[in-house]
């Protein structure tokens, strides 16, 4: 039996990620989002305290410990800034993880070292304009030219894609007819451009590009895994991606309740604090149970990883209700604040905002119900 309750261990390392959280994000957090500003220094000390490497072996510089603890992190980072708290999923997940979990031992021992410390960070090219949740409509080609893959095609919405710290975007392409395979493209490579970085609803410091590659060229030995089989190597990367994208969005809604909590005891209207009255204290007791149902089905779907058992439904799960709670969460907490909570002076109005793509990334909602429908044997298309 999978036990998913977190340790002593797992909830002192909660405090001091939060510590840290609260000490070097949480003041400049507004600040970067007004800005579109990518802070290398902070991401830098997140690195030197650990979170980079948190799941992945200690040779390779990681702490050899477990998903749940990764998870922990993304939380509690998520609760302050989501900016940050996706710099550290997308890093983890799809940055590191494909090498680490696919990769050959030479790719593991030029590239690990720097990622799991966080003095670089990868990126997963992935989506495309017109490939998204039909990840299997790739257009991107690379074709085998001696002992060099040259690489033709587009990536939209990549993360951590074009920080001065990152060094690598492990791309998807298709190498055949009827196969598409990963393959990592260092950054710099000639022939990869980094468009510029977009102007978003949310997310507003975190890095995020469009890729263009034009006969971009890069060693043959730079496949990963095994040729044609890039498509189940990126949907065993998603379910792992999915748990962490829980994470962030429980962290998000963590910070609604709090928030909300204390607004609702120290606002004061028509003579008492404003949680006295069932309106406001019912909202707020609604947002106490999203938080609990999201950290049991977070933290379940974690436990499970660290077992070694199926993630697909129940990261799926998680990441369809955690997601769907937090973006609840924010207009629960908006209205509880009212016009304290549509200005930019406090945090609310950036979480209203950050909200809404944990329903889009690594897999819209729609996509999680196609998954967690096919779990349950139905004949869905």
């Amino acid at each position: 039996m999978v036990r998913y309750e977190l340790s002593d261990e797992h909830e002192a390392f909660r405090k001091v990620v939060r510590e840290f959280a609260e000490a070097e994000i949480a003041p400049h957090a507004s600040d970067w989002d007004r800005r579109h500003h990518f802070p290398v220094g902070t991401v830098r000390k997140m690195g030197d305290l650990g979170l980079f490497g948190l799941p992945f072996p200690e040779e390779y510089g990681g702490a050899g410990g477990d998903f749940t603890s990764l998870c922990v992190a993304i939380e509690e980072i998520g609760r302050v800034d989501q900016s940050m708290g996706i710099t550290l999923e997308a890093g983890v997940g799809l940055g590191i993880n494909p090498i680490a979990t696919f990769g050959s031992k030479e790719q593991k021992q030029r590239w690990l070292p720097d990622l799991v410390t966080g003095k670089a960070l990868a990126a997963f090219g992935l989506t495309e304009p017109d490939a998204g949740s039909d990840a299997g409509a790739t257009k991107t080609k690379a074709t085998l030219d001696g002992d060099e893959w040259v690489i033709n095609g587009t990536k939209a919405f990549i993360t951590n894609s074009g920080t001065p710290i990152t060094s690598l975007i492990t791309v998807t392409a298709r190498t055949g007819p009827e196969e598409i395979s990963s393959i990592i493209v260092p950054a710099g490579s000639p022939g990869l451009t980094v468009e510029p970085p977009y102007e978003k609803m949310g997310w507003r410091a975190s890095d995020t590009h469009g890729l263009v590659f034009d006969d971009c060229r890069v060693p043959a030995g730079n496949l990963v895994g095994e040729r044609g089989h890039g498509f189940q190597e990126f949907l065993a990367t998603l379910d792992d991606g999915r748990i962490g994208v829980a994470a962030l969005s429980l962290g998000l809604a963590q910070a609604c309740l709090e928030a909300s909590v204390d607004y609702a005891k120290s606002r004061v209207a028509f003579g008492a604090p404003i949680g006295r009255n069932q309106g406001i204290a019912f909202q707020c007791a609604d947002l106490e149970v999203m938080v609990d149902a999201s950290r049991l089905l977070t933290y379940r779907a974690a436990a499970l990883k660290d077992a070694g058992r199926p993630i697909k439904q129940a990261a799926a799960v998680a990441k369809l209700y955690a997601s769907e709670a937090a973006v609840t969460a924010t207009r629960i907490a908006a209205q509880i604040h009212g016009g304290a909570g549509f200005i930019e002076e406090g945090p609310i109005a950036r979480y209203y905002r950050d909200a809404k793509i944990l329903e889009i990334g690594e897999g819209t909602s729609e996509i999680q119900r196609l998954v967690i429908s096919r779990g349950l044997g139905l004949p869905v298309a």
